[in-house]
């Protein structure tokens, strides 16, 4: 059951209201269900909603706002260590760090692309051991279990990640700002709504959403439970792979995170296999960073050409007698 929100918790736009974002929304739902994804990162502009998708995600899910890790956060505020204050006064106290803090919840790391390149590898070697290592400045705290749902944002003009890292996040979405006029104007005037209710002692409105959010969260958590019996058939498993080869992706982790996404899919829309249709909806979530021009670090997009691809590799593979049996 979500906690209830407390008197020092700020209010978040609930997630059900959230306008505009139909595709980190459902990839933030794809990684609660299948944690073994290993995260996603969401890069776009400035102003695209990013940072209010995730926290009201997040306080949807866990009843509490993401932990959020600053830039400029040292090692032992990551990782734990000595509380400072309490060494002065010669009373050695450990601190947790915050990946502890994280724990059965959610880790937000905004601007992940200007962190220390080795602070986001001990997060990502959290999130994919499920096991944290504090071995420093006399603190010797071997394998504590830490499970959190990770989300790191950035801005592709502020420079990006380098493909060993990209590569290391599960999925990847590309938010862009909002063209069409009319969802434009919804987006505008839910965010105004909002500002205005959330000055009420009580709000009808506000009330709703979190009505709606608590009847989400149920599907979610239900999906959750159910995935570890949605089937991935050779099939599907085929197609996962025949994809990631036409894309010239390296390695096989793109495979398996489509494969495991895929799933999460088909649980999430109560289905117990993984159909052909799943795999095609997370392949350029899963595939888009782990493209050779990734390297390059130009903007990662997905485009229509691609898309045009996905769609060809699925039609051949459909008709192909070695994938899918004869008709």
């Amino acid at each position: 059951m979500t906690p209830e929100r407390t008197d020092r918790e700020p209010l978040v736009l609930p997630f059900s209201q959230i306008l505009g974002q139909d595709e980190l929304k459902r990839v933030l739902e794809i990684a609660y269900v299948m944690p073994s994804v290993g995260g996603v990162l969401a890069s776009g502009e400035r102003g695209t909603a990013k940072s209010t998708a995730v926290r009201a995600f997040a306080h949807m899910m866990y009843g509490r706002l993401p932990v959020t890790l600053p830039i400029n956060a040292t090692d032992d505020r990551i990782v734990g260590g000595w509380q400072v204050d309490a060494l002065l006064r010669g009373e050695p106290k450990q601190m947790k760090g915050l990946l502890e803090e994280a724990d059965d919840g959610l880790l937000y790391v905004d601007e992940v692309n200007l962190l220390d390149d080795h602070v986001v590898n001990i997060i990502l070697d959290v999130v994919s051991t499920g096991l944290l290592v504090v071995q420093r400045d006399g603190l010797d705290r071997a394998d504590i279990p830490v499970s959190f749902t990770l989300v790191g944002t950035m801005n592709p003009e502020e420079g990006g990640l380098r493909p060993q890292l990209l590569d290391r996040f599960g999925l990847m979405v590309s938010v862009s700002t909002e063209l069409d006029i009319a969802v434009r104007r919804d987006i505008l005037l839910t965010v105004l709504r909002f500002e205005e209710e959330r000055r009420k002692e009580e709000s009808a409105w506000l009330r709703e959403g979190a009505t709606a959010d608590r009847a989400h969260r149920a599907r979610i958590v239900a999906a959750r439970t159910a995935v570890d019996q949605v089937v991935l058939g050779t099939e599907a498993a085929e197609l996962c792979a025949l994809i990631a080869v036409a894309f010239g992706v390296t390695g096989h982790r793109g495979d398996i995170v489509m494969a495991e996404a895929a799933r999460a899919v088909a649980a999430l829309d109560g289905r117990g296999e993984v159909g052909p249709q799943d795999v095609k909806f997370v392949a350029p979530y899963a595939l888009m960073h782990r493209r050779p021009e990734a390297a390059y670090g130009d903007a990662i997009t997905w485009e229509p050409k691609d898309s045009e691809l996905l769609e060809r590799v699925a039609a051949e593979a459909e008709t192909d007698e070695r994938v899918y049996g004869s008709p």
